[in-house]
């Protein structure tokens, strides 16, 4: 074998290297490729911890939502996206708040949502599975719908209504914490978080110093019918909206969880100053003036005496409950049981201006007022 020279080694190395260099990278440039289609993969889910304590694998891109049983969501659903196009199917009585309301005024497209599949606390599957939802909200309170959803195959995503107390501002913080990991690109509702904890700040300002004995008592009227009252105990919304406006709740004393029914000769004891009445009944202040329904005599009770029974508001949704209309509600609760505390405050004028802030859109005086004389339609049940 002829020997090679050393300046023919030489060369022999430098072009084994040149060919190593070359190759190498070639590799890597194949194995980057497959991390990257990995990537892509693992790219198009992201995992987040639901109100329920789950973690829940989503799609990145969810074009198609569906609610159960979280009434007030999709109102608020609506106002994060500034648009109803995502909502396939809502609740019933969420549509029945939608069509009262403001909420089909200001997005329409709420009206084009089904609602065939809701069974209230269950929900038709079969139904359900035609919207073809990327994600299911339900609420975290309702363990046995969340195995429903995922027995049948729904991504589910629990939210909740009491983790925070029944804190409607607490609550709703939450809730766009949430929405905002789902959806980082849709900030817009934080403004809602802003102006609730302006208007929050501004009502402890002023009903701070008022004592004891001026504290007024207030009763929520939650449902009412023939057979039954309903009023809120010491945890539920009622509950936060008599602390956050400084009266006092006369249902405090009541511990049971949620709505709790009640007899008049209870209420007679209570004798509250104003009665507050949602819209998950059918019960307007005449209905309680004139005794209209069923065998109820409040001709006893202060606030019925005196005129001081009023139907609670409805702008987006039923504003007992958390939702994007919670500080100007807050406003009119505060106003309402104390107005010369707050007799500077023009309810119309804040409620346009806040709308102007959150929605860009300019109500007139007529569509403001509405919101504030609620129909008995617009009730839930």
């Amino acid at each position: 074998m002829k020997k090679l020279s050393k300046a023919k080694w030489i060369k022999a190395i430098v072009t084994i290297l040149a060919i190593v260099t070359l190759v190498v990278p070639l590799a890597g440039c194949g194995s980057s490729s497959s991390s990257s289609s990995k990537s892509s993969q693992v790219s198009k889910t992201i995992t987040i911890t639901d109100q329920a304590g789950d973690k829940v694998t989503v799609p990145k891109k969810i074009k198609r939502i569906a609610v159960a049983g979280i009434l007030p969501l999709p109102s608020f659903l609506t106002v994060f996206f500034n648009s109803a196009s995502k909502l396939v199917g809502i609740p019933k009585a969420s549509m029945i708040a939608a069509k009262s309301g403001l909420l089909s005024e200001l997005y329409p497209d709420i009206l084009k949502a089904k609602t065939n599949y809701d069974n209230g606390d269950t929900v038709n599957t079969e139904e359900l599975k035609k919207l073809n939802p990327d994600v299911v909200f339900y609420s975290a309170n309702n363990p046995a719908l969340k195995k429903q959803l995922k027995n049948a195959g729904f991504t589910a995503v629990g939210i909740s209504v009491d983790k925070w107390h029944y804190n409607t501002i607490e609550t709703q913080k939450h809730w766009i914490a949430l929405l905002s990991k789902m959806f980082p690109q849709n900030n817009k509702a934080k403004i809602v978080n802003n102006y609730s904890d302006k208007m929050y700040n501004l009502v402890q300002k002023r009903v701070k110093n008022i004592s004891a004995d001026k504290k007024q008592k207030v009763f929520f009227l939650f449902q009412y019918s023939n057979s039954m009252i309903a009023t809120s105990s010491d945890k539920f919304f009622g509950q936060y909206w008599a602390d956050a406006v400084g009266a006092t709740n006369v249902g405090e004393t009541l511990k049971t969880d949620n709505a709790t029914t009640v007899n008049m000769e209870q209420i007679y004891k209570w004798n509250p100053q104003k009665i507050f009445i949602t819209n998950f009944t059918t019960a307007q202040p005449n209905d309680l003036y004139n005794n209209k329904i069923g065998n109820y005599d409040w001709s006893k009770v202060a606030a019925v005496k005196n005129k001081q029974v009023y139907k609670m508001p409805l702008g987006m949704y039923r504003s007992y409950t958390p939702g994007v209309d919670t500080p100007i509600t807050l406003l009119w609760m505060a106003k309402t049981v104390y107005p010369d505390q707050f007799k500077d405050i023009n309810i119309i004028k804040e409620t346009k201006t806040y709308y102007k802030k959150v929605f860009n859109v300019n109500l007139t005086d007529k569509q403001a007022q509405k919101i504030f004389t609620p129909p008995a339609s617009a009730s839930a049940y």
